[in-house]
């Protein structure tokens, strides 16, 4: 029988205590964040690392499937000397792994305590009279086109705030400059036609990736506090007469990493 995916994550946490060397008596992490594509060169700035543990060292998870994604769980001590996990790579719903070993990583932060989860991601830009590529930007809502959803039954959830007010102030006294938008995910793996982009520009939407949502929606049900943040790697298909290209998404995030580093480093410590 396949094991539920709440007790799948109570023993991934488990494992992940144990592996990162707390006891029952510890109080184990506050925060956890996932790096989205080239966001990893940013983890080195968040705090000083206790441990590096492979996804695969901890049941449910898999290796990533796409180069750049990372594939380990970071244990960090931050300056102020609290404990956070840093997920560096995740699962996408496109890998065919169903939306359960999306949401595994999430519900395994929660499980190990986690209260407060930072989601990030690189992500197209869907205003470019207002984006510059690089630039960060605050999720305030999102639009899930992906087809899916982490929860099943009869559980309701109430996704008026999936990304809390709270923390995007908080991030916004760090840096009065970042704006906010409007997240829309697709299932992937291809990337959007510059019709499905017209379209979401109507729809409200400012951003548009193949992540985030499944997991922001999982740590809502499981009542965690999310803060979510897409670095613009590239206009959306159309908007500016070059193809997509995977390598440049990564590019982007690579060459912005100091800053993103800085940022994330002083929103931790403030969380």
């Amino acid at each position: 029988m396949t094991k539920d995916a709440y007790t799948l994550a109570s023993e991934a946490a488990a494992a992940l205590r144990s592996a990162a060397g707390l006891d029952t008596s510890d109080a184990g992490f506050d925060t956890a964040l996932v790096m989205g594509s080239g966001w990893v060169p940013a983890a080195d700035a968040i705090g000083e690392t206790v441990r590096e543990i492979p996804f695969t060292d901890l049941p449910g998870f898999r290796a990533p499937a796409v180069a750049g994604h990372g594939g380990k769980i970071r244990v960090v001590r931050t300056p102020s000397g609290r404990h956070a996990l840093i997920f560096l790579g995740r699962t996408h719903l496109y890998e065919g792994l169903g939306v359960d070993a999306v949401a595994h990583g999430v519900r395994t932060a929660a499980a190990a305590g986690v209260r407060t989860l930072v989601l990030t991601n690189a992500a197209g830009g869907l205003r470019p009279e207002t984006q510059n590529v690089g630039d960060p930007v605050l999720i305030s809502d999102h639009i899930n086109l992906t087809g899916a959803n982490p929860i099943t039954g009869t559980t309701f959830i109430d996704l008026t705030e999936v990304y809390s007010r709270r923390l995007r102030a908080l991030v916004r006294e760090i840096d009065p400059t970042l704006a906010e938008g409007v997240y829309v995910a697709f299932r992937g793996p291809t990337y959007e036609t510059p019709a499905e982009i017209r379209m979401l520009r109507t729809l409200g939407g400012d951003m548009v990736g193949m992540s985030t949502v499944l997991e922001a929606i999982a740590a809502r049900e499981a009542g965690l506090e999310v803060l979510g943040i897409s670095l613009v790697t590239n206009p959306g298909a159309g908007l500016s007469g070059e193809p997509l290209d995977h390598e440049e998404v990564l590019e982007v995030g690579r060459a912005t990493a100091a800053r993103m580093g800085v940022l994330l480093s002083k929103v931790v410590d403030r969380l």
